[in-house]
């Protein structure tokens, strides 16, 4: 009896693992978004709308970057 409960538990475990992901995920999608309509705004032709989607997902990691190089880590 002991092991069925055991591995009931551990099943329980697994499903629970990737539950507190979402809140880094919402801020990355709002800022996602932010950057695209700026981006969007001021583009004067097609071609530099899609560069500005482009810059827009990745500004985020760029701005890490930055940062950490600004404090020497």
């Amino acid at each position: 009896m002991t092991d069925n409960n055991n591995s009931s538990v551990e099943s329980c475990k697994k499903k629970n693992k990737m539950k507190n992901n979402g809140v880094s995920g919402g801020i990355y999608g709002l800022a996602f978004i932010g950057a695209l309509v700026y981006y969007i705004q001021h583009a004067a032709t097609f071609w530099l709308g899609v560069l500005g989607f482009f810059k827009a997902l990745f500004w985020p990691a760029m701005l890490i970057y930055k940062l950490l190089e600004f404090l020497k880590m």
